[in-house]
């Protein structure tokens, strides 16, 4: 680590804690040249998520992408309450087996926790992800839902 004063690259780790609701560490360095104290803080990397579209084509995963759906289906939420349950989803794809994640799985994942987050919102989603274009098609999704969930 590079002492900001001086430059010099050796540091001794004073102290070290959680910081970021232990999602990182907060350090605090004594550089070996100048003997200033810095702060630093370490953090694990995000892994690079792939989504592998319908057609095939591979895009870098985007957080943003999936709030956004997740805002068209649960626009009743608190923010607090989007951001826990797109965590959720987060860690269900961090999880999975391989970086390359199958569009068709992130819905299937999306779908799976709106049913047990908010009903109206997993409606509202499903009829999108399952592409439902008809009176009749949604009647059997909503019949179909309730019937799982008695």
């Amino acid at each position: 680590m590079l002492c900001p004063y001086c430059g010099f690259d050796e540091s001794n780790v004073v102290e070290s804690r959680d910081a970021k609701e232990g999602r990182a560490t907060r350090r605090r360095r004594e550089c070996v040249k100048c003997g200033k104290r810095f702060t630093t803080y370490e953090e694990v990397g995000n892994i690079e998520l792939k989504v592998q579209k319908k057609d095939g084509r591979i895009e870098d995963y985007k957080r943003e992408k999936l709030e956004k759906c997740i805002d068209k289906a649960c626009w009743k939420l608190s923010s607090e309450e989007k951001n826990k349950l797109l965590d959720e989803i987060e860690m269900r794809l961090l999880n999975f087996s391989s970086v390359e994640i199958p569009s068709r799985e992130i819905g299937r994942i999306v779908m799976e926790k709106l049913k047990d987050f908010d009903e109206v919102a997993y409606i509202r989603f499903a009829t999108v992800y399952l592409d439902i274009k008809s009176i009749n098609d949604f009647q059997e999704l909503v019949s179909n839902f309730k019937k799982k969930n008695k």
